[in-house]
């Protein structure tokens, strides 16, 4: 019987890449399928990129330690050195990379379900792209049979460079006289952004730390996340709440209230402080980036960083600045930048800290808060929510319906007119009427399907997602979100 090669090994598994690398059940990911990844990643990448040595790091999934063994076996196999990092933020990873040389790849499954995990994957200039991830996809190498060899001691010193161009960036009183919540759960970079902000002069409280993995969703936050919010602010008299999701390329950040904010607006916001001229993102990010005049390009593309780094690329070429982000938070940057006098080293990859931070330096203007600032520039409102449990086949079939029966949709929400497609290039766009947009897609991560909507309001975008979903629900004989 012919052995099989890395191709067949990965397909059988059923582990695909989605909008943020490879993700599957964390059961999925056994020896052999992460050995094939890993072979499949040197052979077919190597040449391209010319690294010699891998650098690896995970999350604090439970499932993450024992997948990272695999891959690190895997690559000492081949005769490639690892350097591993122990747990860390994604952005951290990427950017010692990045100055080094190396490829890397993190075992993190991000925000999704705690019975899942995933491989991200980066050359020394940033993430793989959509070819990578095909050449990836088609290796004909065969495994060999290895030994499964301990996990190395952690080096801590490869998140230092990570640690060191924000404190170098940024004025040692950025947060002076501030009362920052960091609500740390399980989040790779749950201690590293606490020692950030007490160098830069804030007062923290660590708050919700667990032992037990959180799968925090930037873009589908529980109820209890939003009720805590609000305790946390007022019991500790915090001028700002600050998380991530579980591997720390995305950004939750609330007010002196409690609010979460939107990731978009965030974007916005970081965008503005960093003094970027240009813009990519994707679709479902509000239309306030156009409206607020503050860029000279807001280019759209599909859902995923994969998209948003290829126009960004592109962006870089013509303007002085350009960065990204998605509408679940996380900032690209696409060009190096000065700020305060110091240059910031572009990183093209999502990244949780660069955003607050930018985001605390408008904060240092006279009487000034964050509130204050996303009235100033959220001119529409967006919400989001999910479906889980609904696999690609379902969802296939229910969009190309509603996309060729909208009058469906206008009936679950009221609308006087059929609602317009404004765009099938990921998922269904509809416009129901001049102020009202609904947007449905299927995760590319996970067994979801994304509900977006943007609106004049930030009632009226909630209610649009709670309608459109409770409607899909009950269409697909499943529970109703909330309910």
């Amino acid at each position: 019987m012919t052995p099989a090669n890395c191709a067949q090994l990965i397909a059988q598994s059923g582990i695909q890449f989605g909008t943020s690398g490879a993700r599957g059940l964390h059961s999925q990911f056994s020896a052999e399928v992460c050995q094939a990844f890993m072979l499949a990643m040197t052979g077919q990448l190597q040449a391209r990129y010319g690294f010699d040595e891998v650098v690896l790091g995970m999350d604090n999934r439970p499932s993450s330690p024992q997948i990272a063994q695999y891959c690190t076996s895997a690559l000492g196999a081949l005769g490639i050195k690892v350097h591993f990092a122990g747990v860390l933020p994604t952005p951290a990873l990427a950017l010692y990379a990045q100055r080094h040389g190396l490829a890397a790849v993190m075992v993190t499954g991000s925000h999704i379900p705690h019975d899942r995990n995933g491989l991200k994957f980066y050359h020394p200039h940033g993430e793989i792209d959509k070819t990578d991830e095909a050449a990836i996809l088609s290796a004909q190498a065969v495994p060999e049979q290895i030994e499964i060899q301990p996990l190395p001691t952690p080096d801590d010193t490869i998140r230092l460079p990570y640690v060191a161009r924000m404190l170098d960036a940024f004025p040692a009183d950025l947060c002076a006289g501030l009362t920052i919540g960091v609500y740390q759960h399980t989040s790779a970079g749950r201690d590293l952004y606490v020692s950030v902000l007490q160098a830069l002069g804030a007062r923290v409280r660590c708050l919700g730390r667990s032992d037990t993995f959180v799968p925090v969703d930037t873009e589908a936050l529980s109820e209890q996340d939003k009720v805590q919010a609000r305790q946390w602010c007022a019991e500790h008299q915090l001028d700002l709440l600050f998380s991530t999701d579980g591997d720390g390329d995305r950004p939750m950040i609330a007010d002196h209230s409690g609010r979460w904010l939107r990731g978009d607006i965030l974007g916005l916001l970081c965008a503005k402080a960093l003094g970027i001229e240009a813009l990519s993102v994707p679709l479902n990010c509000n239309s306030s980036l156009e409206h607020c005049g503050e860029f000279k390009a807001v280019q759209r593309t599909r859902i995923g960083s994969p998209y948003v780094i290829e126009q960004l690329s592109k962006l870089t070429e013509q303007y002085r600045t350009a960065g990204g982000f998605e509408a679940n938070g996380g900032f690209l940057l696409g060009s190096d930048i000065r700020i305060h006098g110091k240059v910031i080293e572009r990183l093209p990859t999502r990244d949780a800290l660069l955003p607050l931070l930018a985001i605390l330096s408008l904060l240092k203007q006279p009487d000034v808060t964050l509130a204050q600032l996303c009235c100033q520039y959220e001119s529409r409102f967006t919400a989001s929510d999910r479906l889980q449990g609904v696999e690609k086949a379902s969802s296939t079939g229910l969009l190309l319906a509603l996309s060729e029966q909208p009058q469906w949709l206008a009936e679950v929400v009221s609308c006087n007119a059929e609602p317009q497609v404004l765009s099938t290039l990921d998922g269904v766009r509809f416009a129901l009427d001049a102020e009202r947009i609904v947007h449905l897609r299927q995760s590319g991560n996970a067994p979801e399907l994304r509900c977006y909507a943007e609106a004049s309001s930030q009632q009226q975008a909630e209610e649009l997602v709670s309608a459109v979903l409770g409607a899909l629900a009950q269409r697909l004989s499943m529970p109703v979100p909330g309910s």
